[in-house]
């Protein structure tokens, strides 16, 4: 469970295995241990009779699959509803992690681009604006951006929008169309197709579960003030 993958790792029991373990560890296990296959989306994973998970909870979504395993799913279901747990939680570790995913630009020109990005979102976010801004071609700037950040300018600007969308639907109170709009989605369907590709659920979802108590306070205190 969690970081314990590193002990079964280092005993040689895990070389050409898939496993998982919590996402802020993902790199210094493939880092110890680059012959084991590291997947850190999932909330666990099986491979044969090795079986791992990410964080603590995780160890109890491991157990359920256990149960279910062992004892089938009408027990897993029974065994879920007493404990007030899903059977099968939904989405991927991605939807708790923070920004992990992406280096550190090396250079000014692909800095200016990224401070771009992280500055406005929303904003269209064009090569060629963002060519213009680091002050280099188009080409230039997409192979330099891709060679030092480890993906395409287009693909770092859609995660940086996601994660605005996770702060925005956590913290505040707007619908999700506002946030769509003004995150660079267009409209709520494109945000939701988004999600479901990047974190496994729904935006609605992400912010039921990860929703501030805070933040749904603040309307009440409001009302009392006035």
């Amino acid at each position: 469970m969690c970081s314990g993958v590193f002990l079964l790792a280092a005993a040689g029991l895990l070389d050409g295995r898939r496993v998982t373990t919590h996402w802020a560890r993902e790199q210094q296990l493939v880092r110890e241990h680059p012959e084991v296959d590291v997947d850190c989306e999932p909330i666990f994973v099986r491979d044969g009779r090795v079986w791992t998970s990410a964080g603590v909870t995780a160890g109890m979504d491991l157990a359920l699959a256990l149960v279910e395993d062992d004892l089938g799913r009408g027990i897993a279901h029974a065994v879920a509803r007493e404990m007030v747990m899903f059977l099968r939680r939904p989405g991927g570790q991605s939807q708790f992690s923070v920004a992990l995913w992406s280096k550190e630009p090396a250079t000014d020109p692909v800095r200016a681009a990224v401070s771009a990005i992280h500055a406005d979102p929303g904003a269209p976010h064009t090569i060629a604006d963002l060519a213009q801004n680091a002050r280099l071609s188009p080409r230039h700037l997409q192979r330099r951006f891709t060679a030092e950040i480890g993906m395409p300018p287009a693909s770092y600007v859609e995660r940086v929008r996601v994660e605005a969308a996770q702060r925005a639907l956590a913290e505040g109170h707007d619908p999700v169309e506002a946030i769509a709009r003004y995150c660079g989605f267009g409209t709520s369907e494109t945000l939701r197709r988004t999600f479901h590709r990047h974190l496994g659920v729904a935006p609605s979802d992400y912010r039921a579960r990860f929703r501030s108590t805070t933040s749904d306070a603040e309307p009440h205190q409001e009302q009392e003030r006035s």
